[in-house]
């Protein structure tokens, strides 16, 4: 069985990545770390915001007014 790519495993690295360069700006520049890293939140909420809003976990519309299966 072969895995191939999903948008959201992009969304997770692009998040990580987002942080770790944020936290590289803020040690090896005059700009002070909790700035660069607030900065790359900011960043990494963007991300996070686009996946679950602009391009959610649903294929359509419709998928949204689905019943609720229950767990019992």
């Amino acid at each position: 069985m072969s895995y191939t790519v999903q948008y959201y495993d992009l969304v997770l690295v692009a998040i990580f990545a987002t942080m770790a360069v944020g936290t590289g700006i803020g040690v090896l520049t005059p700009l002070a770390l909790p700035t660069a890293v607030t900065l790359a939140g900011v960043a990494a909420a963007l991300l996070i915001a686009h996946g679950l809003f602009v391009r959610g976990p649903v294929d359509g519309a419709e998928d949204l007014t689905d019943e609720v299966e229950t767990l019992n």
